[in-house]
C-alpha cells in the first residue's frame, strides 16, 4: 500500500491540531497509509504542547512533529516537511481547518488515475475576501506573469499533492529566500490545478496580515524575475534624457534671449525628481544585493528545537537501522 506524507504547517494553532487530526482521519481514504508531519513554527501559544499530546494519545499511528527554535516562516516549515517526509506522495495543508482533507482525496485519485501526472495543486476558485485584497492579489498575478519567465497559476495556493521527485527536487534547493509557489512552478513538473472552497476560519486567528502579504507578494517579484533591476535602469535613461534636453532648452534660452536670476522653484523641483529616481533605483539594488548577501552567508533555513515522534515510527527506524 502507497504512503502519503500529510505535512501541516502550524503557527498559533493550539486549537486546531486535534480537530485537524481527527477530520482528517474521518475523512482521508483507507486507500492509503498515512504519515502526519506537524511543524511548530515557533507559536507563542500551546501549539507545540498540543502536537506533543496528540503524539503521546496516538501511539500506534505514524505522526511526527518538529519543533522549530523560532518563528521562521511558512516557507521554512514547508521545507522541514518536505525533508523529513517518506511517502509515495506528499500533501501541503494548513492546520486552520479552512483547507478541508476532502481536497486530498480528489488530488490523490487523480495522481493514481494518471502517471504522467505530477501534482495536483488547489485553487480559490470564488475568493471570500474583500475586493480590495482580493484586487490587489490579481494585480500581483498579473503582473508577476508579465515580469518573469516562471509562470503563476491565478489565485494557486500551496495546498497540494504531489509525488516523491517532485518534493525531492524542491527540498534539494539550497535557496535561503524562498517562494514556494514560484518554486513548484519553475522545477517543471507535470501539473493539474483544480478549485476548492475555502472553509470559514472558526478557531484561532490568522497570522496573515497586510504587511505579511505585501512582503510575501516582494519575495514572488525578487525571487523570480530581474525586471526590477531593468526598471531601474529604464528610469535612468528616461532621466538623462530629460535632464539633455531641458540642458538644451536652457542653452538656446541663453543664447537667443538670455535668462534673468531665476528658477528657484525649477531648480528645487528637478533635484527632488532626481533624487527620487535615484532612491528609487538604490532601493531596487538593495533589495537583490540583501537577498544575494543573505544568500552567501548559507545560514540554515531554520533549527529544529525538538522533534517529537509516536512509537510505530521509533520502532520503523529501529528496525531500518538494524536492517
Amino acid at each position: 500500500m502507497k504512503k502519503v506524507s500529510i505535512i501541516v504547517p502550524a503557527y498559533n494553532e493550539e486549537e486546531n491540531i486535534v480537530r485537524f487530526f481527527e477530520m482528517a482521519n474521518k475523512t482521508l481514504t483507507n486507500n492509503f497509509e498515512y504519515q502526519f508531519i506537524f511543524i511548530n513554527d515557533g507559536s507563542d501559544d500551546q501549539t507545540a504542547e498540543e502536537i506533543k499530546k496528540l503524539i503521546d494519545n496516538n501511539p500506534d499511528q505514524d505522526i511526527i512533529g518538529i519543533n522549530f527554535s523560532k518563528n521562521y516562516g511558512k516557507e521554512a516549515a514547508i521545507l522541514a516537511g518536505l525533508k523529513q517526509g517518506d511517502g509515495d506522495y506528499l500533501s501541503l495543508i494548513d492546520a486552520d481547518l479552512q483547507q478541508h482533507p476532502k481536497y486530498v482525496n480528489q488530488m490523490l485519485s487523480l495522481l493514481e488515475e494518471d502517471n504522467n501526472l505530477d501534482i495536483v495543486a488547489c485553487y480559490q476558485e470564488q475568493r471570500k475576501e474583500g475586493c480590495l485584497l482580493s484586487g490587489l492579489k490579481s494585480l500581483f498575478y498579473s503582473l508577476i506573469n508579465k515580469v518573469s519567465d516562471t509562470k503563476f497559476e491565478k489565485n494557486a495556493s500551496d495546498f497540494r499533492t504531489f509525488r516523491r521527485p517532485v518534493a525531492q527536487a524542491v527540498a534539494d534547493m539550497p535557496e535561503y529566500n524562498r517562494f514556494s509557489k514560484g518554486l513548484f512552478s519553475w522545477i517543471g513538473f507535470k501539473t493539474k490545478y483544480i478549485p476548492y472552497t475555502v472553509e470559514k476560519r472558526r478557531f484561532g486567528k490568522t497570522s496573515w496580515s497586510f504587511s505579511a502579504l505585501v512582503k510575501y507578494a516582494f519575495e514572488g517579484f525578487f525571487g523570480f524575475s530581474i525586471v526590477p533591476l531593468k526598471i531601474a535602469t529604464f528610469l535612468g535613461m528616461i532621466t538623462s534624457l530629460a535632464a539633455l534636453i531641458y540642458f538644451i532648452v536652457i542653452l538656446v534660452q541663453k543664447i537667443l534671449i538670455g535668462i534673468e536670476v531665476e528658477g528657484y522653484a525649477t531648480i528645487v523641483s528637478l533635484i527632488l525628481l532626481l533624487s527620487g529616481v535615484q532612491l528609487i533605483c538604490m532601493g531596487i539594488i538593495g533589495e537583490y544585493l540583501g537577498r544575494t548577501y543573505m544568500e552567501t552567508k548559507k545560514r540554515p533555513q531554520f533549527i529544529i528545537k525538538s522533534i517529537y515522534k509516536t512509537k510505530v515510527v521509533k520502532d520503523l527506524e529501529k528496525e531500518n537501522e538494524e536492517s
